[in-house]
């Protein structure tokens, strides 16, 4: 039974394939394989990394009102995921990485301090989503 209860645990707080490789991206290329690796997987966790990307494809749009579009629409998409689930960690992550790195201009930081209060309480407990600890401390200003 004492092996089983070490099996679980670090099956709990292992991190799953998609996060791992969402972090490992360099470049334009690996974000599109990303994007349509996971763009049809249901999962509400993947769908905060497939947008995250989404929203960051405005960079490589060549007319200004292409990107802010193309930015807009991705926001959109995720902001309404976090209503659907505010207390998804994922989620939450993504959208505190993305205000936080966004220009200002951009107006999108208006949920940082929220953001930034629900990941600290996350950080403070152990549960399954354990895994984004690091990633939270690594990418984010808490």
């Amino acid at each position: 039974m004492y092996y089983l209860g070490i099996l679980l645990f670090l099956f709990q707080t292992s991190t799953p394939e998609y996060v791992g490789e969402y972090h490992d991206i360099k470049n334009k290329t690996q974000e599109l394989e990303y994007i349509a690796k996971y763009r049809e997987n249901k999962s509400t966790d993947i769908q905060a990394y497939v947008i995250s990307l989404e929203m960051k494809q405005a960079e490589y749009k060549a007319l200004p009102w292409q990107k802010l579009a193309t930015f807009n629409k991705g926001k959109h998409k995720l902001e309404l995921l976090i209503i659907k689930e505010p207390k998804n960690a994922n989620l939450r992550y993504v959208r505190l990485v993305m205000q936080e790195q966004l220009p200002k201009i951009l107006n999108y930081n208006s949920d940082i301090k929220h953001d930034k209060q629900f990941l600290s309480e996350l950080l403070k407990i152990k549960d399954s989503t354990d895994y984004l600890d690091t990633y939270i401390l690594n990418y984010t200003t808490l």
